[in-house]
This record gives C-alpha cells, sequence and structure tokens, in this order.
C-alpha cells in the first residue's frame, strides 16, 4: 500500500518543524513540490533545506516536481476559481502519485504553515481517493501557521480573557463582514482591507513573510500605519514578486 503524508513546515522558519514532522521527513521516500514559477523559487528552496537539515544522511529520498496550475483571477466567483483550481491540482496530484510512488513507498507534500488553515491538500487526497483513480493511505502532521508566528513575533497573546477569536479573510473584511469577535485574523488580503476598518478605534499587528530573512512587522493604530503597510506592503510585492502577510485586528 502506498502512503502519503502531508506534512505542516510552518510559516517560514526551518525551525519552526516539530519533532513530529521531522520523524515524518525521515520516513519519507518521495517528496512531491508543486512549481509556482520563479518569483516564488525561495519557496521551494525552503522545502529543499528543510530536508537537507532534518532528513538523516544515510536516509534516500528524491524530489518530483511538477508545475503547479494556478487560479483564474479577474470577473469570476471566487469559490468557483478555487474549485477549480483543486480540481486541476487533483490531475496533477494523482499523476504524481501513481507514476511516481512504488506500491510500499511513503509520499509527502509539505504544506507551508499548518495542512488544516487555508491549505487544499487534505480535500485533494480526499477527492482522489473518493475518485477511485489511486488507492493509498494518508497522514496529516500539524505546523506551525503564520498566525502562531504573528503573534509570537509581535509578542502579542492571540486572545484576551473570556474573549473571541475569528480567523477571516480581507475580501470579508472588505465587504463589510459583521463580527462580534475581540481579535480578527486577517488571512489572503490581496487588497489592503485594513483601510476599510482605518476609521475604527482598532490595533493592528501586521507581519509579512513571517519566520523567514525577509519578515516584516508593523504595528499601531490603523489609521496611523495604514498608509505605512501599504507603501511597505507594495514595495515588498514587487521586490520578491510575491508577498504572504497576515494581520491581527482588535480594539485597544
Amino acid at each position: 500500500m502506498k502512503k502519503i503524508l502531508i506534512i505542516g513546515i510552518g510559516a517560514g522558519n526551518p525551525d519552526y518543524i516539530t519533532m513530529q514532522a521531522v520523524k515524518a521527513l525521515n520516513r519519507t521516500d518521495v517528496f512531491f513540490l508543486m512549481d509556482k514559477g520563479q518569483s516564488k523559487d525561495k519557496l521551494i528552496d525552503l522545502r529543499r533545506e528543510i530536508c537537507q537539515t532534518h532528513i538523516d544522511a544515510g536516509h534516500a529520498y528524491r524530489f518530483v516536481e511538477a508545475d503547479c496550475p494556478e487560479r483564474v483571477r479577474g470577473e469570476i466567483d471566487y469559490t468557483t476559481a478555487v474549485q477549480d483550481l483543486n480540481r486541476d491540482k487533483q490531475q496533477t496530484f494523482e499523476r504524481m502519485i501513481n507514476e511516481e510512488l512504488a506500491d510500499g513507498e511513503v509520499g509527502a507534500f509539505l504544506a507551508w504553515g499548518d495542512p488544516a488553515l487555508y491549505d487544499s491538500t487534505i480535500r485533494i487526497l480526499q477527492a482522489i481517493l473518493a475518485g477511485g483513480g489511486s488507492v493509498f493511505e494518508f497522514e496529516v502532521i500539524p505546523g506551525i501557521t503564520s498566525v502562531q508566528a504573528l503573534a509570537a513575533q509581535h509578542k502579542v497573546p492571540l486572545n484576551r480573557i473570556g474573549r473571541s477569536i475569528e480567523i477571516t479573510t480581507g475580501r470579508r473584511l472588505a465587504a463589510g463582514q459583521a463580527s462580534d469577535a475581540d481579535t480578527l485574523v486577517v488571512m489572503l488580503d490581496a487588497e489592503d482591507s485594513y483601510r476599510s476598518v482605518a476609521d475604527q478605534d482598532l490595533e493592528i499587528y501586521w507581519g509579512a513573510y513571517l519566520g523567514t530573512p525577509d519578515e516584516i512587522l508593523i504595528s499601531g493604530k490603523v489609521a496611523e500605519v495604514a498608509e505605512d503597510i501599504e507603501r511597505v506592503r507594495k514595495a515588498a510585492r514587487q521586490a520578491n514578486g510575491w508577498i504572504m502577510d497576515t494581520y491581527l485586528l482588535r480594539k485597544p
């Protein structure tokens, strides 16, 4: 029987790897890597560095790379676009598992952060099994999320005593989402949606490239730092070709 591991590798720092993840790396024969283009080569390089750092010298393993399908953007429903993207990924994953992994071998997908938060690998593998095109067992190894890294780097707790937390998206924030949560954690914000709440008395703890040498942190009243974040964010995207950022919003 083939076995697949979905290993959470943390938010960018190779030291974010858990002991459970290190043990999983050392069980793996084949690592499946999805190439997202030259601008995101650092993401592939980090995965290779993690393997080189944490896998025992005597353990043989190999990498299998495939081009990662792209999500259609523009005038299309977001949910539909993501479903179409995952369908395309499913075809790629199934092909790699069928062609590159022998019976009895262990393959692994290295998921940024944690496989259970804003990652579709679990859903995709479940869809492959449901479709019957490939047979395997799979395990999920949790990792440190960007949300945890953000709070740690800013030295703030995610929750306040007896208060609630909500994880949401920039798209929902910009649309005026109603929430009574004490703390909002915002991910996947491509449109600087924090500016939509600049008129409210809110503090923001913002971070980009968390855990990596390119890490950037800004905090303060939204009304006072929104322009700084937008400027720094734009410059970082231009310099690196991509950006991954997360932020926390709460009343003082």
